[in-house]
């Protein structure tokens, strides 16, 4: 088990938003995390990273516990955060967004390089000298997403990767992520819409009011209407 987080409890001032949140990732795994607006899943990603620490439970990578760490330091070991806000920095260039998240004198085998990133995405090859605002929102995503691969992540915290975008952007994000996992990093997936999660997802936790109500594969969660019904659809 790559990730495995038990019975935390998240709060926003008194407000208690996850309520004995459990879920567990296999290394290789792609796993989505759904759920209507507001039921916890992006605080869930916050509580993993150390955004919004948890005040109670276990939040363990590869068996060591790493809840309570600053975000810096359980980035350093081994986790990356896509925030759904993207968050890049618009005044700096597309190689100066990626500088910053590379992470210096880390060993590790395979790296995305500098080099590697621009193979990978030549679109922000093209764009190596324009400021971050001056990116569509498609390229903004690809920065993002390059700027965490770039330290070289073996689990993936995605926040809504296709918010915003078109359709053919949608495709181009989810042949991304396919690439991403078949490269060895496991993704867990925050995304509203259920067709695009399940594309890539092999299994799923639902979540409603904080707590995750439903787990299953992505064949179980497709066949069971009355989950649909009561979890999902609006």
């Amino acid at each position: 088990m790559l990730l495995q987080v038990a019975d935390i409890h998240t709060y926003y001032a008194k407000s208690h938003v996850l309520n004995g949140v459990s879920m567990g990732i296999e290394e290789g795994e792609i796993v989505a995390l759904l759920g209507r607006n507001g039921v916890g899943k992006s605080t869930t990603l916050k509580s993993i990273i150390g955004m919004t620490p948890p005040q109670a439970g276990s939040i363990r990578l590869k068996g060591r516990e790493i809840m309570g760490l600053k975000p810096h330091a359980v980035c350093y070991r081994g986790v990356g955060y896509v925030p759904e806000e993207r968050r890049i920095f618009p005044e700096l260039t597309v190689r100066q967004n990626l500088a910053i998240g590379m992470k210096p004198r880390q060993k590790v085998d395979d790296p995305w390089t500098l080099e590697r990133i621009y193979t990978y995405f030549p679109k922000l090859k093209e764009r190596d000298r324009q400021k971050g605002k001056h990116l569509s929102g498609g390229e903004q995503q690809m920065l993002t997403m390059a700027r965490t691969l770039i330290g070289n992540p073996e689990l993936l915290l995605l926040d809504e990767p296709t918010e915003g975008l078109s359709p053919a952007l949608v495709e181009m994000v989810i042949q991304m992520c396919r690439d991403i996992n078949r490269k060895g990093c496991s993704i867990l997936l925050v995304e509203h819409s259920i067709d695009v999660a399940l594309s890539m997802a092999r299994r799923a936790y639902i979540m409603s009011k904080g707590q995750v109500v439903f787990q299953g594969s992505r064949d179980e969660i497709q066949g069971n209407e009355e989950v649909r019904k009561k979890y999902l659809e609006v």
